[in-house]
This record gives C-alpha cells, structure tokens and sequence, in this order.
C-alpha cells in the first residue's frame, strides 16, 4: 500500500545519499512514474526531498534533515502505527512488519507498537480478499487491464476495467476503475468480483471526472424507508444506522432512512419478523406482503 511504500522510500533515503529512481522502482516493484508521485508526496508532506539531474545525478534529502521527534509527535506516530497493522490484515505479502519494527527498533522509540486500538480491515473473509487486493494493486501499479466474472443484483457478466484505486467504503472493498463494456467509471465490490484475470494489454490512466472521485455519490439513496419498529429493537436499530436514525413515539421507534438497494433494505426488514412495520413507500408493503405469503405457502 501506498502508506507502506512512502515510509519504506523514506527509509532508503535516510539510510543513503542519494539513490535513483530506477533503483527505487525495481527495489519497491512499481514503475518510475508511481516513484515520481511518491516524492510529491514526501515534499508535499514536508520532507524536503531533492531531484538531481544529469550524469552522477538521483534523489537525496536535504543534508542535515533527521526524521525525528521534531518530525512525527507521538500521537501522530501512533496513528501511523494504527494504519500499518489495519492495512496488515488484508494484505497478504507486504513490508509492514518490516517497517513496524524499524519505528519500534530501539530504546528511544518515539512509542509504543503496543497499540490500544485494533482495526481488522479483513473480517472473515481475509483468505478471498487478500490475494484479490493483491493482484489488483499490482495492476494498478503496472497500468495493466483486468477482467473478472461480476454477481450482482441483475445476474452476472464478465467485466474488463481499467483499475485506478482498491476503495474501503461503506464497510467494505471496492474497486473503482473504468468499465470498458459501460464506457464509464464504476466501482465495483470484490466480494462479489471473482475469477481476475490480469491482462498484459497495458492502459494509459485516465483524468478522473471530480464528481467521479466523490466515491458516495456511487451510493445513491433510492428508497426513504419510513417505519415503526417495536421498542424492543432500539438496539438493533442503533447498532445499524446510529443513535439518531429514529425517535420515540407512543407506537414504537420511528425511523426513517435512505437506502440504496431495495433488496438489501427488504431482507434488513424481515430480519425483524414481526417487529417493525413499513409505512412507506407503499410498494415495499405491498412486496413484503406477497413475500410474506410465499413463506407461509412453503411452510403449509
């Protein structure tokens, strides 16, 4: 992950007086163009990073710089750490051990790899997801076009994207990237992205539209749901959608809500059996009903 390299690159630099930026593409696996924006960002960070050019030439830091105290507070140092060991659940090869230990090496560590906060970005399902950021990352990384089989709500197609960012949105793993077949930027779910298959036909990246960059417009809200739940799920509801999601009433706790997919919205509806009834839009009774008998049609 990016993170990841620019700590290790900082490294590098810091360990030695001036390298090239071949050198830093072959030793961090990416291309020398991926290497020129991660200087950008060092500079843009503050590390005052600097390009020499011609014969003997290559890329050093200013003399004197020391990544020190004076660099990192210990609060900003724990966040850092914090983001490694999330980022180390879902990857599956990666210098994040490596780069733990060298902020946590010796004696006057600025602080502690004990960290109090835990972030799992795999859950259960780290086995399939990992290898599939993998391979899609290098993809990315070497402008390489990927296709895969892709499940959705409307049946299934096979999908050939140019890939641009793996995205954590909405609590899970998305990648956003141009769909060749649509004409359009799309962001699709990897747990429901299977069979990849990296290409050797190579793209040139696209300028990103801004209002495609805005990765929650790729969420529409589609459906208000206006419902009554019984008291008894106040927990439920909180858990889901926030503490702020209903009110109290003499009927029960009323919720309203925007949702983006239908049948996702139902199937969190029925979950609470015969605890909650919707009020709004009248299609979804309408469609909960016929669901409804359907069931007690199986269990007659």
């Amino acid at each position: 992950m990016k993170l990841d390299r620019l700590m290790g690159i900082l490294t590098v630099l810091l360990q030695n007086d001036r390298v090239t930026a071949p050198f830093l593409a072959e030793k961090f696996e990416v291309n020398r163009r991926t290497i020129g924006r991660d200087i950008d960002s060092l500079c843009q960070a503050g590390i005052p990073v600097i390009t020499h050019q011609g014969a003997g030439g290559g890329i050093s830091i200013a003399e004197g710089f020391k990544l020190d105290k004076n660099f990192l507070t210990n609060s900003e140092l724990s966040e850092i750490i914090a983001a490694l060991k999330g980022l180390g659940t879902i990857s599956e090869n990666s210098h994040i051990e490596r780069t733990l230990d060298k902020l946590g090496a010796n004696s006057n560590s600025l602080v502690s790899l004990r960290e109090p906060i835990v972030i799992d970005l795999a859950s259960y399902y780290k086995k399939d997801l990992a290898p599939k950021i993998e391979m899609i990352k290098q993809a990315i990384l070497n402008n390489k076009i990927i296709q895969f089989d892709y499940y959705y709500s409307k049946g299934e197609s096979r999908r050939r994207i140019e890939p641009h960012i793996v995205v954590f949105q909405w609590i899970s793993w998305y990648v956003f990237g141009f769909c060749l077949e649509r004409k359009n930027w799309r962001m699709f779910k990897l747990n429901r992205l299977w069979n990849i298959n990296v290409e050797e036909n190579l793209f040139t990246p696209r300028a990103i539209p801004p209002e495609k960059y805005d990765f929650n417009s790729h969420f529409t809200s589609e459906i208000k749901l206006v419902a009554i739940f019984d008291k008894s799920t106040k927990h439920q509801l909180i858990d889901s959608y926030g503490f702020d999601s209903y009110h109290e009433t003499d009927e029960g706790l009323y919720f309203e809500f925007p949702f983006t997919n239908k049948r996702h919205m139902i199937g969190w509806l029925l979950s609470f059996g015969d605890k909650v009834k919707v009020l709004e839009p009248a299609y979804i009774t309408d469609e909960i009903q016929e669901i409804a008998k359907n069931i007690l049609f199986k269990y007659k």
